[in-house]
């Protein structure tokens, strides 16, 4: 048996209030004044890289949790990927501290890359290759007043893929490979150009489709009638139902596709629409997934027995829970890069990251290990050859995973005198459990809701970027422990 053997997602705590958006764009949009609801976007210091990470972690869980060397290649699917040259998967890989011997891939181009990715981990699995970690993520920028603005969110989401624990096996799949051309964005464009809505629903998702369900439930062996749930990521009103219905689904086991709290996610919407639907799903029901983009694609899944032995960190609904309404469409744009604000003469230092000492630090910078001491178990950030306790000692230290130890604040401070993207910039001293002090930008976080003793966990952020040269510097931040509350 081969299928999902764990499920997790990632779902940014601002949602941009879409009334607000509308709200400031009336003078020239007026028709997107009806609106409802919210749409997840990204905060300043995540991009596609740190959604996937954030994924990973919900599914992987904490370190020691799960046994992470069974994980032997790691296929991260996106449209938004932050580098044409840099294997952005092996970033990833990083900051999970997954073994260097392992495979890892970046796939794209299309919106169902993420379920290519996961028939090419089946395939690898059944090669005898070890469990497949794949990935997906989005953070896609739209033009200001426009459609896409309302419809899109950004998030992420994982499926591990193995033969171990198997929570909902795969049965089989369809796929319709066509140069059908709904919108397109050239290399080195930001933005998406869109065709007309009618055309793509009538002539592309309408026809192309169902082909590829057709085929995904002939080769699982399973009629439609016995589709218990049926996913289909869309921005058009009712075209699920219609999609379901067409393919012979019945119209109640259509899934909710989070249009209303997160919007269209992209690459990743159809895989955390899964990792959602697999936190209340039963043993013995079938699930069909499917997904548009330069053609189709669909994967037919049957829920095992094992699915109620697992639970992600978090898992897709507690992220919407934690939400939290975002009434500042400037701050939108900013985050987003689409409003350049002042930034005064203490915002233009230059960011050129020497890549030769980020490399002799990499596990420690990407992975936030530090080294502990064999002999008077005292904790050092950034880890050393060299131990200074009572005395100096030598080659004693072993490696220290603290990206998922509990930590609190020591001290802090929040600042305006420094040009920050989300000011006040916080920051402070923060210790961790068992030992170990670092001194961390702190982020997400409102103003008064740190202070001493606040119990914080890491997160894997953007620490700078070189506007200069084109790079992007990653690091761990401090952010607090937050429970799930409604929005």
């Amino acid at each position: 048996m081969i299928g999902i053997t764990a499920y997790g997602g990632y779902v940014p705590r601002l949602r941009l209030s879409r009334q607000a958006a509308a709200q400031a764009n009336a003078w020239y949009a007026p028709q997107f004044g009806g609106r409802k609801g919210t749409r997840a976007f990204a905060h300043w210091d995540e991009d596609s890289i740190t959604l996937a990470v954030a994924a990973a972690r919900d599914c992987l869980g904490p370190v020691g949790q799960r046994d992470r060397s069974t994980v032997r290649a790691l296929l991260l699917a996106s449209d938004t990927l932050p580098f044409a040259e840099r294997l952005n998967a092996a970033v990833v890989a990083g900051a999970l501290d997954l073994d260097e011997g392992i495979e890892a891939l970046d796939l794209g181009g299309t919106q169902r890359a993420a379920l290519s990715a996961f028939t090419q981990a089946v395939a690898r699995v059944q090669a005898g290759g070890g469990d497949t970690l794949v990935l997906a993520a989005d953070n896609r920028r739209t033009r200001a007043a426009s459609a896409q603005e309302l419809e899109y969110g950004d998030a992420a989401a994982a499926l591990l893929v193995g033969t171990q624990n198997v929570l909902a096996e795969y049965l089989g799949a369809g796929t319709v490979t066509a140069d059908f051309v709904d919108h397109f964005r050239a290399a080195g464009e930001d933005l998406d150009y869109h065709w007309e809505e009618r055309w793509v629903r009538d002539e592309g998702i309408t026809k192309l489709v169902p082909r590829a369900v057709q085929a995904a439930l002939a080769q699982a062996g399973v009629a439609a009638a016995e589709v218990d749930h049926f996913i289909f990521p869309t921005t058009f009103a009712k075209m699920d139902q219609q999609l379901a219905k067409a393919c012979g689904i019945r119209a109640e086991a259509v899934v909710d596709n989070l249009g209303d709290s997160v919007g269209d996610s992209g690459v990743p919407h159809g895989l955390l629409l899964l990792a959602q639907l697999l936190e209340r799903a039963r043993p013995g029901q079938r699930i069909v997934l499917a997904q548009f983009g330069s053609g189709a694609q669909a994967l037919v899944f049957r829920v095992t027995e094992a699915i109620d032995g697992f639970k992600p960190a978090r898992g897709v609904g507690e992220w919407l829970a934690r939400g939290v309404e975002e009434r500042h469409y400037t701050r939108f744009l900013s985050f987003k890069g689409q409003l350049q604000l002042e930034r005064g003469m203490r915002g233009e230092q230059d960011k050129k990251t020497a890549l030769s000492t980020a490399w002799r630090h990499h596990r420690a910078l990407q992975a936030l290990v530090a080294g502990r001491c064999e002999v008077t178990g005292s904790v050092h950030f950034p880890p050393s050859r060299l131990t200074y306790d009572a005395q100096p000692l030598q080659d004693t230290q072993k490696p220290h995973p603290l990206a998922d130890r509990p930590a609190r604040i020591l001290s802090w401070s929040a600042e305006y005198l420094s040009w920050h993207p989300a000011p006040p910039h916080h920051y402070g001293q923060i210790d961790f459990e068992g030992g170990g002090r670092i001194l961390m930008d702190f982020t997400d976080l409102e103003v008064g809701e740190v202070d001493s003793g606040t119990a914080m966990e890491m997160v894997f952020r953007v620490k700078d970027v070189d506007d200069r040269r084109g790079f992007t510097r990653y690091f761990w931040k401090a952010t607090p422990v937050r429970g799930a509350s409604k929005t």
